[in-house]
């Protein structure tokens, strides 16, 4: 049988999970975030130089952790064939970039699952399927795996209730940053009125009976968005983190006067 999915689990339950954002492309650093106890740890594949080969030590170094924290694999787009090969490799949940309308969240729904209900290709000896050890994975794959879809234009936002409405969506993650760059304000996605539509999104997502999500990395707005029903949070992302740090520790030996080096600015992320 396949492994239960606790983090959709979670998400039908209304639970809420808070998750980190990986980019660092290292198995290494999955591994090490993965024990530091998040629920979830998004592994992206859309921003990041990662692909299908590079996932499969990921995945494998956060089970090895054995901890509770669930992989979620962005792919780089809404392909079927990318999303089989990432199935294919033992995710069992994916968040696919970039879905406008409830059409190409049939889409995404098609890929993940087999004939005669998608186009999902089969293949019998993978490691999903414990290399085809496990008889029952084709059967019943589908009961475990959790979709989530990025809805990241003014355009999508009003299509919220339609791509909900698409059986075999889990959930739907709102992309700040090019939401703001879709409503005429790139690089500002706490602008009033990115926080206005992004809110109204959340509690409209809710209303559906799907579980809201998205990334936040300001603890105070992170909270916020919680508060307003958001189910999927990821609070942090491993690239801020350490730039950050990196960053302020690099500014308290460098200051003006002490060497001639201008003092590195704290960023405002």
């Amino acid at each position: 049988m396949p492994a239960p999915n606790p983090f959709k689990a979670a998400l039908q339950s209304g639970q809420p999970q808070i998750g980190i954002w990986s980019t660092l492309t290292s198995p290494l650093v999955a591994e090490l975030l993965a024990g530091s106890g998040y629920d979830w740890i998004l592994l992206d594949t859309e921003h990041a130089p990662n692909d299908v080969p590079l996932m499969v030590p990921h995945l494998q170094a956060v089970a090895a952790t054995g901890k509770p924290t669930h992989p979620v694999v962005r792919p780089a787009w809404n392909d079927h064939v990318l999303i089989k090969r990432y199935l294919d490799i033992g995710a069992q949940t994916l968040l696919i970039p970039f879905v406008q309308n409830k059409e190409e969240a049939q889409a995404a729904v098609n890929a993940i699952r087999y004939a005669p209900h998608g186009v999902r290709g089969l293949g019998g000896s993978v490691r999903a399927s414990n290399f085809g050890r496990d008889a029952h994975y084709i059967r019943d794959a589908e009961k475990e795996l959790c979709l989530l879809v990025q809805v990241e234009t003014k355009e999508a936002l009003a299509q919220i209730e339609a791509i909900a409405a698409v059986d075999g969506v889990d959930g739907i993650f709102i992309g700040p940053s090019d939401l703001s760059a879709s409503m005429g304000h790139p690089g500002q996605p706490n602008h009033p009125e990115v926080r206005a539509a992004i809110d109204d999104a959340i509690v409209r997502i809710r209303a559906t009976g799907k579980a809201p999500g998205i990334l936040q990395v300001n603890e105070e707005r992170a909270r916020e968005c919680l508060a307003l029903g958001a189910q999927f949070v990821a609070v942090a992302l491993d690239m801020v983190l350490l730039r950050e740090a990196a960053d302020a520790c690099a500014a308290r030996f460098k200051k003006q006067g002490d060497d001639g080096a201008a003092p590195i600015a704290r960023s405002t992320y």
